[in-house]
């Protein structure tokens, strides 16, 4: 019998740009048992973006054969590209008593709620809009259509950060860390 415990799902989401990148970089170092699921998109790398580990760059043919056996947590379309995360890998690093972390997109998260209404749920908010705004054009990686629509899709993002379980403004990084560390101490103490 294995008496190891069980680790925790964690839904980690906000609006493109906010910095929950970042946020989870610094997670990482500071928290061994912690894991990121990494997903599957259709979209091309970005500069430094490392297959398998930022994300699986898939066609979309590979993407969509995973669908009709029901292997994604979830999925969606965004930005006409798909992106999801496949359940096997998450299913068994959680067996093995690691926390993962799914970082995914609003919609995806939505969906995650559906099917696990339990889920530790944490929602990554920018100070502002202007922020956010400067933070997607000092980023330097998409053009002036796509950095529109980014804030569009971001202002309706937000619209939905009352779903989640935790919101967490990422003002300044440290303490947007230490915040969400101490929701996943306390919540852990909690099971």
């Amino acid at each position: 019998m294995n008496n190891k415990k069980r680790g925790t799902l964690v839904l980690y989401t906000g609006s493109s740009g906010v910095g929950k990148g970042t946020i989870m970089q610094r997670l990482l170092e500071l928290n061994p048992n912690i894991r990121l699921s990494v997903s599957n998109t259709t979209r091309s790398p970005r500069e430094g973006e490392i297959d398998g580990v930022h994300y699986n760059f898939v066609t979309e043919e590979q993407f969509k054969s995973l669908i009709p056996d029901d292997g994604y947590l979830e999925y969606a379309k965004y930005c006409d590209h798909y992106y999801g995360t496949p359940k096997k890998p998450v299913e068994e690093m959680i067996d093995n008593g690691y926390d993962v972390f799914l970082e995914i997109e609003v919609c995806g998260g939505l969906q995650v709620m559906e099917k696990y209404p339990d889920i530790l749920s944490i929602f990554i908010l920018p100070p502002s809009m202007d922020v956010l705004e400067k933070r997607l054009r000092k980023r330097g990686t998409e053009d002036e259509e796509t950095i529109k629509k980014r804030l569009e899709q971001a202002k309706h993002e937000i619209s939905f950060k009352d779903k989640y379980r935790y919101n967490v403004i990422n003002g300044e990084l440290d303490k947007a860390v230490d915040e969400v560390l101490e929701i996943l101490r306390k919540e852990k103490s909690n099971t």
